[in-house]
C-alpha cells in the first residue's frame, strides 16, 4: 500500500514529541514493504527531521504541501534528492495579506528549497525549522515561492481564519492551520496532486492508496486517498471529510491504523 501520512499532529505531537508506540508501527509498515510517504506542510528541512527519527532512509516525501518531492534514497551523498519543484509568484497575495494584517509575519520559501527560506520578522520559538534569513518585506516579493507562510501572534485561529476569507484570495491554493498560520501554495498544488504523481510512479493501485491527517491541508488528501483516517483531534469539517475516525495523536492514532493495516492487510 502507499501510506501518505501527515506529520505534525499525526505522527509528531504539538511539542514535537514522536511516540515508541508511532515510530514502531511506521518502521513496521516500511519493513512489510508498505510505501510509507510523508505528506506534510513543513519544509523540506523539517521533514527531513521527523524522516530521521523514524529512521526512513528511502522513499518518497512531499513537502510544503505539494509543492516539493523528495527522493529520499541513502546511497546519494545528502541522502535525497529534490525532485519536482513547482513554485508561483507570492507578490500579489503577499500585498493582499499585509493590507488585512499590517503586523504579521511573513515566510516565503523559494525555488532552492535548501537555501531560499526568507523572513519578513523572526517567527516564535520553534515554528520554522532549519536556518533562515531575515529580509524586508519588499525582497519576498520577488522571489519565486513554492511555499509563503503568514503568521499572526494577535489573533486566535477563528479570528485569522476571518481575516483570510474576507482578504478574498485568487490564484493560490492556501488553508489555515491549527494557529493563526497560512499556508499559501501554487494553485492547483496540494498534497493529493504530488501524491498522485508518486503514485504513478510506484506503480500502486487508487485501491491501495490511505491518508492519514488532521488538518484543512489534508482535505484534498483525504479525497484523493481510496481510504483517508482523521485523526481524533481533528476539527469537525476534516473528521465529516475522512472515511475513518482513529484516536488522538496523544493517543497514539496513527499507530493503531498502521497495526490495523499490518494485521488485516489493509483499513
Amino acid at each position: 500500500m502507499l501510506l501518505a501520512l501527515d506529520i505534525d499532529g499525526t505522527i509528531v505531537d504539538w511539542d514535537e514529541q514522536l511516540s515508541p508506540r508511532v515510530r514502531d508501527a511506521i518502521r513496521a509498515a516500511d519493513a512489510a514493504g508498505h510505501h510509507v510517504v510523508l505528506a506534510t506542510g513543513r519544509s523540506l528541512q523539517g521533514m527531513l527531521v521527523v524522516a530521521r527519527a523514524l529512521g526512513l532512509s528511502h522513499g518518497w516525501a512531499v513537502c510544503s504541501n505539494g509543492a516539493v518531492t523528495v527522493r529520499l534514497d541513502p546511497d546519494l551523498p545528502r541522502g535525497y534528492r529534490v525532485g519536482d519543484v513547482v513554485t508561483f509568484d507570492p507578490a500579489p497575495a503577499l500585498r493582499l495579506l499585509r493590507d488585512f494584517l499590517p503586523e504579521a509575519l511573513f515566510y516565503v520559501e523559494g525555488a532552492d528549497v535548501e537555501r531560499t527560506r526568507l523572513v519578513s520578522a523572526p517567527f516564535p520559538h520553534g515554528e520554522l525549522t532549519g536556518a533562515v534569513e531575515v529580509v524586508s518585506f519588499e525582497q519576498l516579493l520577488h522571489v519565486p515561492a513554492t511555499r509563503v507562510v503568514v503568521r499572526s501572534v494577535d489573533h486566535t485561529s477563528e479570528e485569522f481564519g476571518e481575516l483570510v476569507a474576507r482578504a478574498g484570495l485568487h490564484g493560490v491554493s492556501y488553508a489555515v492551520g491549527w494557529t493563526a498560520w497560512l499556508d499559501l501554495a501554487p494553485e492547483g498544488v496540494s498534497k493529493a496532486s504530488a501524491l498522485e504523481v508518486v503514485r504513478a510512479r510506484l506503480r500502486v493501485s487508487r485501491k491501495q492508496t490511505l491518508a492519514v491527517g488532521d488538518g484543512s491541508n489534508d482535505l484534498e488528501m483525504f479525497a484523493w486517498a481510496h481510504h483517508a483516517v482523521a485523526m481524533g483531534q481533528a476539527r469537525q469539517h476534516v473528521l465529516q471529510a475522512a472515511d475513518e475516525i482513529t484516536g488522538t495523536v496523544t493517543e497514539d492514532g496513527l499507530a493503531a491504523v498502521l497495526e490495523k493495516v499490518l494485521a488485516q492487510g489493509g483499513p
